[in-house]
């Protein structure tokens, strides 16, 4: 932006020749200016033509005053005029003198830097304070905007809705707004609240430290639900709306395994199902058996994970709102958890947060847009019938092993029947698979947008960098079919020239273990070397350097940028360094299978906002794939190229040809909606 003289006059160029008392006729405003319309006088006081006025401070789409520089100046005109009426009327006593003065002088007022700040504290009323209903646009500055926008707040009541529910890293999943812009944001919201008549919570502005947690990693005790009091219970009898409403937005204190904590009347110490044998296991209270049961699958960190959500979640719901310790179910308990899986009660639902934020919950919101969530009613969520049979088949193994053990006497799971599941035609989601045609325009707009200096085709947002990194990971699945996790895991010692190629045709392979730890390797293509090539160079690493050292080793894909978060700078820094004393970038430390996928559904986000000739059902086609579809996309066009369906098998990893089967009916039905399609045409023409 030009640089501002602070004290040199602006000489205004009048729009019409008014007479001089118009200037003191109205004491309201026929509209209302906002803190960013006063911004804008200002610059255009210090002599910032109006047409970077209206580039910088507003968006021509919302603010049809910035159309054109002459809209604009009649704008700013308009508005001057109105506050210089103001200030004659609520002005200190010389202010009015040097007003009328100028006014005199000159037909109209011309004002310095100081005169037009005492002319705009003056004038204070006319600014129109933000209400919770008003759009962002009206407030903030575009780009700021535009990228809360495309997170979907649209609004100011959205914007603290959105800052409440995520708490202190609520910035985080928006590009370009770091820390500096989100606490300035947020300051401004808190001397905002009394108009816009809403709250920011008090951790919304906490700031992550060297080694510190937003939240201290200590044990929080659950307790029963019935025993929660506070404001968000209501006494209201049975026919009372808001008993019921505000049963539903109160939040119980709920905690993930590793900080839980159980009163000892529901700690499972004295529970009536304890086996009376002697137990082979040290645990004298539920939280102990189950971390005993979670220790067999410490090597398995999937596994881990996975059974570490399922027991969590049970115990969380046994204790708070069964009011029992989990050596006291019975199969009448069990049915009643099996019900509330297809529907769990919405206290327990959330956005993902990170398991030491007090925001956790046990079950993740379908729906996280901001319009939604910023809307009274309670989140809630609904498990698949797939994923409830999953739940109440690890509850049964949990409990049989802990009857095994002799920690309780009985299994209540043995006489609980799973869900009832519709056995799918097609397990998979092949479908979200692209098509050649469209893979094809992806692959050259990623080459053209990768090879761009800096530059992302003027788009906005995305730097060539990233689109180097985002290239080399999507060709990593789309032609060498790996899953998110296998690229994720990808390293470079595994990856080298096959025996079997030619000077001619090389052929490179990678060996990786996958799903069921089992080891395969697999075939790399020529495009997707050259692009693992351009990014370790992003990275200053040598792709082919000599194989001394640790040249040659480390993760293929590993970010460029790393977030200036706690949990990522342990992640990807070494150490401290004897010279510097800085933290030096760890090499090892690559994409995580999520991280990895964020990348690629941002930028394929983007690709279908900002892709050049592509048609609506090729954009709605890719705003429908994720980072697995390009797997999928690599199974269908190999069938379709007529790759032997055993080897398509053995570069997926498939445990059984039945599955990679699937990719030849994926490709049966596209060859009769293309036929259909076929002969839609011809009856339209014979119609014609």
């Amino acid at each position: 932006m030009p640089k501002r003289t602070a004290s040199s006059p602006q000489k205004l160029t009048p729009k019409s020749t008014r007479p001089p008392e118009k200037l003191t006729k109205p004491l309201t405003l026929e509209r209302r200016y906002t803190s960013k319309d006063f911004t804008a006088l200002r610059a255009y006081v210090q002599r910032i033509p109006p047409a970077v006025i209206a580039r910088t401070y507003y968006d021509p789409d919302e603010d049809p005053h910035a159309a054109t520089p002459g809209a604009m100046e009649r704008h700013l005109t308009a508005m001057l005029d109105a506050l210089v009426a103001l200030a004659l009327a609520h002005g200190s006593t010389a202010l009015a003198e040097h007003l009328r003065a100028s006014i005199r002088q000159h037909g109209r007022p011309v004002l310095t830097a100081v005169t037009f700040r005492m002319v705009t504290e003056a004038a204070q009323l006319a600014a129109l304070p933000p209400r919770a209903d008003h759009p962002i646009g009206a407030w903030l500055r575009p780009r700021v905007a535009r990228r809360l926008k495309g997170e979907g707040i649209q609004t100011l009541g959205e914007l603290v809705a959105f800052c409440n529910r995520r708490g202190g890293s609520w910035w985080r999943s928006i590009p370009r707004i770091g820390p500096g812009r989100a606490r300035a944001i947020v300051s401004w919201l808190r001397r905002q609240q009394a108009s816009l008549q809403l709250t920011i919570e008090a951790d919304v502005d906490s700031e992550e430290r060297e080694g510190v947690p937003l939240i201290a990693a200590k044990l929080v005790e659950v307790v029963p639900a019935a025993k929660v009091t506070g404001s968000g219970l209501s006494s209201g009898g049975p026919g009372d709306d808001s008993s019921s409403t505000s049963r539903l937005t109160e939040r119980l204190t709920l905690a993930p395994l590793e900080r839980l904590a159980v009163p000892h009347a529901l700690s499972g110490a004295n529970g009536e199902n304890r086996a009376t044998a002697f137990c082979y296991i040290q645990a004298n209270h539920d939280l102990e058996a189950v971390r005993a049961y979670l220790n067999r699958f410490r090597d398995q960190p999937k596994t881990l994970r996975a059974y570490t959500k399922e027991l969590e979640r049970f115990l969380l719901w046994a204790v708070v709102l069964r009011g029992k310790a989990l050596s006291d179910l019975r199969v009448d308990d069990c049915e009643a958890y099996k019900d509330f899986l297809k529907a769990p009660d919405p206290r327990f639902v959330g956005e993902r947060f990170p398991r030491h934020s007090p925001r956790w919950r046990p079950f993740a919101s379908p729906n996280s847009s901001a319009a939604a969530a910023s809307q009274k009613a309670s989140l809630s969520a609904t498990l698949s019938p797939e994923s409830q049979r999953y739940t109440v088949r690890v509850l049964r193994t949990a409990f049989t092993w802990w009857v095994d053990v002799r920690y309780l006497a009985g299994n209540p799971w043995k006489a609980v029947n799973d869900p009832v599941v519709v056995k799918r035609e097609r397990a998979m989601k092949v479908e979200r698979a692209l098509p050649a045609d469209l893979w094809r325009k992806l692959r050259d707009e990623l080459d053209a947008r990768s090879a761009e200096a800096g530059s992302t085709h003027g788009r906005a947002s995305g730097s060539s960098v990233q689109w180097r990194a985002v290239r080399a990971a999507m060709l990593l699945m789309g032609d060498s079919g790996l899953r998110r996790e296998e690229a994720a895991s990808a390293r470079r010692e595994d990856l080298r020239p096959s025996s079997y190629g030619t000077f001619e045709r090389p052929v490179w392979e990678l060996t990786i273990v996958g799903k069921g730890q089992r080891e395969r390797t697999v075939p790399v293509s020529a495009a997707t070397l050259n692009a693992l090539r351009a990014h370790w160079r992003d990275r200053a690493q040598d792709f082919d350097g000599a194989t001394e050292g640790d040249k040659q080793r480390g993760p293929l894909l590993s970010p460029i940028v790393i977030p200036w978060t706690d949990a990522s700078r342990r992640r990807h820094r070494a150490g401290p360094s004897a010279e510097s004393g800085e933290g030096q970038f760890a090499t090892g430390a690559g994409y995580t299978a999520d991280g990895l996928n964020r990348l690629i559904s941002r930028m394929v986000t983007e690709l279908v906002e900002t892709m050049d000739g592509l048609s609506l059902d090729e954009r709605v086609r890719l705003g429908q794939s994720n980072a697995h579809a390009f797997r999928h996309t690599f199974g269908t066009q190999s069938v379709a190229d007529e790759v032997p369906v055993d080897v398509v098998q053995k570069v997926l990893g498939h445990a059984s040809l039945q599955t990679t089967t699937i990719y030849v009916q994926a490709e049966k039905q596209r060859v009769v909606e293309e036929v259909a399609r076929y002969y839609a045409g011809v009856a339209t023409h014979k119609t014609g």
